[in-house]
């Protein structure tokens, strides 16, 4: 039985893990997408827009 014992903590990790990448795999684009994109885009830019204003006390 002590072998049970020593293989039971990695097979239930094994079983959570490849359980993770599954819902990682299958939430991957989808409906959201277009909108997750926008999203990241918009904030890409208002960084990028931010990082390449003259500050204030420049002018």
């Amino acid at each position: 039985m002590d072998y049970v014992s020593a293989l039971v903590p990695p097979v239930v990790m094994a079983a959570f893990f490849i359980g993770l990448v599954r819902v990682i795999v299958k939430t991957q684009g989808g409906a959201a997408k277009a909108k997750e994109d926008a999203a990241v885009d918009a904030a890409l830019a208002r960084a990028e827009g931010a990082r390449n204003a003259p500050a204030a006390g420049d002018a």
